[in-house]
């Protein structure tokens, strides 16, 4: 049996990084189930800023949707996105760009 850790108890956002590696015939799923969510950074990885209560939706909506025995999802959460730092090197995948 896995077991979960807890998510913050504290009220308000907190940024999130969630990877997955899910078995190809799920990788669908799992993309669309995260970008409701989240932003797409690069081949399974999103970021984001959610509430405790939407990232336990998030969470339970992946575990429906995947086999624990053979996925897996990796999700790890700040207070604020200032405390992080972003490097990249080479192309940036999921960058947002504006239409006017």
């Amino acid at each position: 049996m896995k077991k979960n850790t807890p998510l913050s108890s504290a009220g308000g956002e907190m940024f999130v990084l969630l990877f997955y590696d899910v078995k190809e015939k799920r990788v669908a799923k799992a993309l669309k189930t995260c970008r409701k969510y989240l932003t797409w950074v690069q081949n399974s990885v999103f970021e984001g800023e959610l509430s405790p209560a939407v990232l336990e939706k998030l969470r339970s909506e992946l575990k429906k949707r995947l086999n624990e025995d053979e996925d897996s999802i990796i999700i790890y959460t700040w207070r604020s996105e200032r405390y992080t730092e972003r490097m990249i090197i080479g192309v940036e995948k999921g960058s947002v760009t504006q239409f006017i």
